[in-house]
């Protein structure tokens, strides 16, 4: 995913934030509340202001037990982050934006449609014979929905086209470009803000 990460910042360093704000590489951790710190993929800190965070994630293969397992990272890492905010963990930052980019396999097995097990309650129906890819939409919509994260991108690509740049993008709302308009326009708008006081 760091291919992804670089596009990302290079996004962000021309709306209008320095390279030296702009952390992909080193000095990755930010304070958790329900844990001491984690690593992100992308942070945008300016004169100790927490202005963006990223998350990229892929999955290739093994597909059952990863979906949770994925799933419960990006909503416990958004739950952590937002309780940190909320708890003055970054000092006078305002609210940071916060995204997700997800790569999953594209491939017979993530797109078959999968049974669910309800031995006691019924499944919410949208869940009923999706498939994982169906399944990873859905999670990042309603993390999207529910302000979770401000963006996240679904992009399918085949392991071995995917070599040569190929993907796919099976939610119109779930886009890079949706992504990256929003959050070009929050780091802008800051940008603009510091250049020109009075206008905040």
């Amino acid at each position: 995913m760091d291919g992804f990460v670089e596009l990302i910042a290079q996004l962000v360093h021309e709306a209008g934030v320095a390279e030296a704000a702009i952390y992909t590489k080193r000095r990755m951790e930010l304070p958790g509340f329900f844990r001491a710190t984690k690593n992100w993929d992308m942070l945008v800190v300016t004169d100790g202001i927490l202005l963006a965070v990223v998350e990229a994630k892929s999955q290739v293969g093994s597909f059952g037990n990863n979906f949770n397992n994925r799933s419960e990272e990006a909503i416990g890492s958004a739950v952590d982050l937002w309780t940190a905010y909320r708890e003055g963990a970054f000092d006078d930052s305002p609210r940071p934006w916060l995204g997700y980019v997800f790569l999953l396999e594209d491939c017979a097995r993530s797109q078959a449609s999968v049974s669910v097990r309800e031995p006691h309650f019924p499944v919410f129906g949208e869940f009923r014979d999706s498939s994982y890819r169906r399944r990873y939409e859905l999670l990042l919509r309603k993390l999207v929905r529910e302000r979770h994260y401000e963006a996240a991108v679904l992009i399918n690509s085949d392991a071995k086209t995917g070599l040569n740049g190929e993907y796919s993008e099976p939610a119109k709302d779930l886009r890079f470009v949706n992504f990256a308009r929003s959050l070009t326009a929050h780091v802008s708008a800051f940008a603009a803000m510091r250049e020109d006081p009075d206008r905040g």
